[in-house]
This record gives C-alpha cells, structure tokens and sequence, in this order.
C-alpha cells in the first residue's frame, strides 16, 4: 500500500504553527536571559495603577489592564499578523511550487544527460511518470543517430571521390606531358602523326579539366547557398536550346534526341537554375544510355503542374540504386570506369533545385528504359505561392 501523499496546504499549516511555536519559544528564552525585562515593559506601557480603598478605610495602589492601549496594539498586531500571514500564504505555495518545478526540470535534465551520453535504454533512466518525455527522446536520439549515420557515409564517399579523382588526375596529366615533349623534342615529326599526337593530347587536356571541374564542384556544393531568382520563361525554347548545346556530345556518342512539348509552355522559375537542372539529368541520360540510341524530351501542363521527362534507352538501374541515385556523391559502379562518371552530384543539385522551386523530382527504370519524371507547379501556381509567401 502506497503511503498517502500529505496536501500542500497542510504542510502551510505545519510550516505557520512551527512559526508561531518558535517566536513562543523565542519570546521565554529572550525574557528569561534578560530578567523580566520584556514583561516589565509590557506592565509599563499596557497596565495602569488605580487607587481603591476598602471598606475598612485601607487604600492601595492596584495595577490593571490598559485596555484602551491594548485594543490598540491587537489592532496592529493583528492587522500586521494578517498582512503577514495573507503574504505567507500566497508567497510560500509560490516559492514552494517554483523550488519543486526547478527540482523537476533538474531531475529532467539528469536524466536526459544520462540517457543521450550513454547506451542505457529508455526505461532505464526515465521514470514512469516521464514516459511521454523518454518516447520523445527516443525519437530524437535514433533520428541524431540516423543523421550522424548519413553524414558518415557521405563523408567516406566523398573522401574515396576525392581519392579516385586525384589518382585519375594524373592518368591524362601523364599523357599531355608526354605528347608534348614528343612533339616538341621530335621537331620533324611528319604532319599527320603530329596532329595525332596534338589530338591525343587535346582529349586528354580536356579530360583533366572535367575532373578539375568536379573538385570545385564538391566543395561548391557545400560551400554555395542556392538563391532562386524567377521569372517567366519560354520552357520550350529552354528545352530546344539546351539539346541544340548538347550536339557534340550526342553526335560523340550516337544519340538522338525526341522533343515533345507544347511550343507555348512557360514557367515562373529561376532559368539558370532549371536550367542546371535539365543539363544534368540530359548529362546523365547520355552517359548512361546506349549508344546510338534515342532519348526522349516531353513536357505538358497538367493539374496546374508541370510535368518534364527524360528518357534514355540503357542498363537498367536496379531498384536498390535506384532510391540512391539522388544521393551527394553516389555514383553507379560502372561510372568510374568511363569518362561520363562525374562527382555524383549532378542528381543531388537538380534536386535541391527542383525542391527550392515546390517540385519534385524522381526516376524509375524497367526493361532497360530509365526515366527521370520533374513536376513543377505551373506558372499560374507558381505566382499564387509567391504572392501568399510576400503576404
């Protein structure tokens, strides 16, 4: 049997009459040390001396109460009492109720200490009456430790990538140095061996400045802010532009390129941003595809949204690569073994873009056809969010 709990307001109670108790107390302790003193001065200013004489015709001088001077100073006494009592009673339950609160949070704030600083589970440290607090806890501890997770891996991805990139920095260093001094120390070199040579070494040059590229792009990445700057654009003119810019790198590689799109489509969005997006989720579709295969544009308003999609005719993607392929720094296992690998972080920017402009973005591949899907809010839809956010 549990013992019972004893209310607040007995506890004033025994905290007024242990007060009232130790002045008593204090009051004979002091009277006594100093003689009567304190009794005496309570004869001398609350007791009068009266004259009365007996019928025998003896007179005598007979101290009595004051009552006027009493009536008085129980007047004071008691309003002073009160005052003080009424400030007793409000003002201890109040230190009293703030003093547990801190003792609370100070056993909370152990107890959360305890738990987060150590493998202890839940139930171990919290108390039952904390339960609601140890379930929170909980859910932030394993959500810190799923973020340390990510950030673990992404750092030894991004580490290998950088590892990788430097030993292949000096695969087409190597080449432009060698050609060079051939070229330069064998000044009779016939023509068309020269510009073999001058060729090769063109290519490899070429070759190590995308990876060049690819470093500034991941510290760019984490060291950039991306601020959106919209306005109306032509999305079918953006989309007919950008494949006309990608000729040489289709014609290179043998791809085509299907646009279907209506030619009056616009877009409130930011065009240098969406822009990266396209070219890199193209860049990909290339890289990725077939070679001398076809890869397919469309783009349609529908629902107030916009809807653009990219496919390419290659590898199919497995389905646990696939919920990656967003990811910083991820790349497929084949991209490493040819020159299209990039720093895996294309994927990863287009959708941070596409995010920042209330889209999304995501992919699917089956039967060796990948398809990367953007829906973005129309521009109606856009301009009605823009105009809600500045109110």
């Amino acid at each position: 049997m549990k013992d019972k709990k004893i209310p607040d307001s007995i506890k004033i109670v025994i905290i007024l009459a242990a007060i009232v108790f130790a002045a008593g107390l204090i009051y004979m302790f002091v009277d006594q040390v100093l003689n009567g003193s304190v009794l005496d001065w309570l004869m001398y200013n609350y007791t009068e001396t009266l004259y009365y004489e007996s019928s025998d015709g003896v007179g005598s001088w007979i101290p009595v109460p004051n009552w006027r001077k009493i009536r008085q100073a129980v007047g004071v006494v008691g309003v002073t009492a009160f005052i003080v009592i009424s400030f007793a009673v409000v003002l201890i339950p109040y230190l009293y109720a703030k003093y547990k609160k801190q003792q609370a949070v100070d056993e909370i704030c152990k107890m959360i200490g305890k738990y987060m600083n150590s493998e202890s589970e839940a139930g171990e440290v919290f108390s039952s009456e904390y339960a609601s607090v140890a379930a929170q806890l909980v859910q932030i501890k394993s959500d810190i430790r799923y973020r340390q997770q990510l950030m673990k891996e992404e750092n030894e991805k991004k580490n290998d990538l950088i590892t990788y990139l430097a030993h292949d920095l000096k695969t087409p260093l190597t080449s432009v140095i060698g050609y060079l001094s051939l070229l330069d120390e064998v000044r009779d070199m016939p023509q068309p061996q020269r510009e073999k040579y001058v060729h090769i070494a063109a290519g490899k040059a070429e070759r190590l400045e995308k990876l060049i590229n690819e470093f500034f792009d991941i510290t760019r990445y984490n060291l950039t802010h991306i601020i959106l700057e919209k306005e109306t654009i032509d999305l079918y003119y953006m989309l007919t532009q950008m494949v006309d810019e990608f000729y040489p790198i289709l014609k290179a590689h043998g791809n085509t390129v299907k646009l279907s799109a209506d030619e009056n489509l616009l877009i409130y969005a930011d065009p240098e941003k969406l822009a990266r997006v396209f070219n890199n989720i193209l860049k990909n579709a290339v890289a990725y595809s077939y070679e001398g295969t076809e890869i397919c544009i469309s783009a349609k308003e529908e629902d107030e949204r916009l809807e653009i999609c990219f496919t390419n005719h290659g590898r199919t993607v497995p389905e646990h690569k696939l919920v990656s392929i967003f990811e910083k720094f991820y790349r497929l296992d084949d991209a490493r073994m040819t020159n299209s690998g990039g720093a895996g972080l294309g994927l990863a920017i287009a959708r941070e873009i596409v995010r920042l402009h209330g889209g999304f973005i995501t992919a699917q591949s089956q039967n060796e056809e990948t398809s990367f899907k953007i829906l973005l809010p129309s521009r109606t839809k856009a301009l009605e969010r823009e105009k809600e956010a500045d109110l």
